[in-house]
């Protein structure tokens, strides 16, 4: 028993230390010089832009959406038909991630399905349709 009061002590013992430590740490305040500007219109503009506009994104399009029970999902087979809950003649939507951002029509060019713009939304109108 003694030895395990001994041990209690010690640790004590280290935890006012590095607490007396810790209170001995002081925050210094840094200054950090300005960036200076490039002559192609400072950092962030031109050649950094450039970047952006040559990527990749990923545009979804969604004909419509139906929810069924698991039961029914499990029952699903080649031939197969989901009802979806858009009639043919509204419009496709288009998201970049889960944003609406424009609505279209389906069509086919070359043997293979696109999507002709209809309109794009506006940031509030995009905002509206994630909330609904």
């Amino acid at each position: 028993m003694a030895e395990t009061a001994q041990d209690v002590k010690e640790k004590q013992d280290q935890q006012e230390n590095t607490e007396q430590a810790d209170s001995k740490k002081q925050a210094q305040s840094v200054e950090f010089a300005e960036a200076a500007e490039s002559a192609e219109g400072g950092a962030g503009s031109g050649g950094s832009l450039d970047i952006l506009l040559d990527m990749n994104i990923l545009v979804t399009v969604a004909v419509g959406q139906t929810e069924i029970p698991v039961r029914r999902l499990l029952q699903l087979g080649p031939g197969s038909v989901l009802k979806l809950d858009k009639p043919i003649d509204e419009p496709a939507d288009l998201y970049l991630k889960d944003t609406k951002f424009a609505t279209g029509n389906i069509v086919v060019v070359d043997g293979q399905f696109a999507i002709r713009i209809k309109q794009i939304l506006g940031a509030g109108v995009a905002a509206e349709a994630a909330q609904a």
